[in-house]
């Protein structure tokens, strides 16, 4: 590292800063020879377009990873994917414990299982509230509101000062779900003193309140009364509890009982009951049993809403999901916002829904979502209850951190810092904060069964075959004497066709372009398989870029003979 450590405290974001989501911070303190790490939060990101094949996307731990030993410990602050779905993915990579409220721990446990891990981890379930040491770290749980039961901010003390790590909020005063803001524990600390506040940057562009989630409930049990003939189905986040629970609510109040469609969906409800919830709501009916309910007693909860195309309501807009139809009369309400870069998959979901004659209604035609994420007057709120000496905004894109930190110091906060992913910060207890070096901060890539760098040659090799496809060119070498004994034999996968020139056509003409480099090869050339290989490789890449104006892939294979 460019500078040795020292007693200050320092934050490391590998994760979530410069980005919505993928949220993976650190924080150390100690002497150089005796430094003490912690990671707050282990999510992902799904991958899309610009990643074929990729189902995850990771922070790259390598930096905490090499530092094993000083690493004692990771706490979850709430238990979306973005924040802990790393952690099954990562573990045997970090050996660390883990500390999570009831909720958090069900889900956490829930996916190690998937992966074989339920007994090798040190999984700590904690109450809401708790305080506990992790080496010189006090660490205090503070009850926040946020769109998923049990958020908590973290009341991060240290000998060089109180750091409150929010994790994701916003203000609700009625939830549905979960206690309210705990007010009381964030003005003590606000007269205790805050070094630092690192904080949910997400809506910082949005003026006024986020809303509360009771109006949510009012207008969807509007809405599907509304419908008094069809079936309704309702798309939401399943770990979306307080969500599910107005969605229920609204079925129970218009006579329809609550079929749940997709694997999220079960999985959050029974993580939700485990702790408590969703305790008064009338059994679900499963989905062979929903197909024999008149279609006005039925309401389906449905994963999907972010248009995923193996997500139920993907299957159900394409007409083959196994159990469940949706046609002309019935209603789709999306109870969720538009997840910046899913918005083609979310259009082509509602255009593929209404072919079919349903009805679609979103958050633009009427308020049936609200944000988890708190907009300019909740977060004017938070800072004077906190009164942190430095601000150091988080979970948001570029434009959002600087907007953040502006805003910050139009509120007095006598500090800011904008931090990248990689970027450590100390916070020093005379109130200062600078960044004092980058360590590196990579991505990972879960595609399949494997982890891979996301710089790997392998990741480059699929982004450039997903761009222009491949070319494969065979021939059979005497490389004794330097002839070409058969081939080339040329066959492409992803490669254009065109009215004018068919594919054999094209193909036909990189088999003569790679004669010809075959000829006009020295003999000594002609006699080693692999300069064979490389100048005909050359040869038909440029050749296909003239007649195509693309280069693809271009591998040759050369058969000794």
């Amino acid at each position: 590292m460019a500078e040795a450590l020292t007693d200050s405290l320092y934050f490391l974001p590998l994760g979530g800063s410069d980005e919505i989501g993928m949220n993976l911070n650190l924080y150390g303190y100690g002497p150089e020879d005796d430094q003490k790490w912690i990671i707050v939060d282990c999510g992902v990101t799904f991958g899309d377009l610009s990643t074929p094949g990729v189902d995850l996307i990771m922070p790259d731990p390598a930096f905490i990873e090499e530092r094993a030993d000083d690493l004692i410990g990771m706490v979850l602050t709430h238990a979306h994917e973005d924040h802990m779905g790393a952690v099954a993915h990562l573990w045997r990579r970090l050996r660390c414990p883990i500390w999570a409220t009831p909720f958090t721990a069900w889900l956490v446990r829930d996916r190690l299982r998937e992966y074989g891990l339920e007994d090798e981890v040190e999984l700590h379930e904690i109450a809401l509230d708790s305080r506990f040491d992790l080496g010189p770290f006090d660490i205090q749980l503070v009850t926040l509101t946020h769109s998923i039961p049990e958020p908590n901010g973290l009341a991060i003390r240290t000998p060089a000062g109180l750091v409150l790590h929010t994790g994701d909020w916003k203000i609700d005063p009625d939830p549905l779900i979960g206690e309210t803001t705990d007010v009381s524990a964030l003005t003590a600390m606000g007269e205790e003193g805050v070094l630092a506040m690192v904080c949910d940057s997400t809506n910082v562009f949005s003026s006024g309140e986020s809303g509360s989630e009771a109006g949510v409930k009012e207008e969807l049990v509007k809405v599907v009364g509304e419908n008094t003939t069809g079936k309704v189905a309702i798309a939401a986040f399943a770990s979306n509890v307080a969500r599910l629970q107005s969605a229920i609510e609204a079925a129970e109040a218009n006579g329809r009982r609550v079929c749940l469609v997709g694997r999220s969906m079960h999985r959050m409800t029974a993580a939700a009951k485990s702790v408590g919830l969703l305790s008064h709501v009338q059994d679900f009916v499963g989905e062979e049993e929903a197909g024999f309910f008149p279609p006005e007693k039925i309401l389906y909860l449905c994963t999907g809403s972010q248009g995923e195309p193996r997500a139920a309501l993907s299957r159900i807009a394409e007409g083959n999901h196994r159990n469940v139809t949706l046609g002309p009369g019935d209603t789709v309400i999306f109870s969720s916002r538009v997840i910046p870069g899913n918005d083609i998959g979310i259009f082509q979901l509602q255009n593929r829904l209404a072919e079919r004659g349903v009805e679609i209604i979103t958050e633009k035609d009427r308020p049936v979502h609200v944000s988890g994420h708190p907009c300019r007057d909740e977060l004017a709120q938070m800072y004077q209850w906190a009164q942190p000496k430095v601000a150091i905004p988080v979970h948001g894109e570029r434009r959002h951190l600087i907007e953040h930190a502006a805003f910050a110091r139009e509120l007095q906060v006598p500090h800011s810092v904008t931090v990248r992913n990689g970027d450590m910060v100390e916070l020093r207890a005379d109130g200062g904060a600078s960044i004092v070096d980058e360590v590196p901060a990579g991505r990972l890539h879960v595609d399949g069964n494997f982890i891979t760098d996301a710089q790997a040659d392998s990741m480059r090799e699929r982004r450039k075959l997903a761009y222009a496809g491949q070319v494969t060119v065979a021939m059979a070498v005497n490389t004794k004497k330097g002839e070409l004994l058969s081939g080339p034999d040329v066959r492409a996968m992803g490669v254009a066709e065109d009215k004018m020139l068919s594919l054999e056509e094209f193909l036909d003409a990189l088999a003569d372009e790679a004669e010809r480099a075959f000829d006009a090869m020295s003999t000594r050339g002609r006699r080693d398989a692999e300069t064979v290989e490389e100048d005909v490789r050359r040869a038909v890449r440029r050749e296909a870029n003239r007649i195509w104006g693309k280069k693809p892939w271009v591998e040759v294979i050369v058969l000794e003979v």
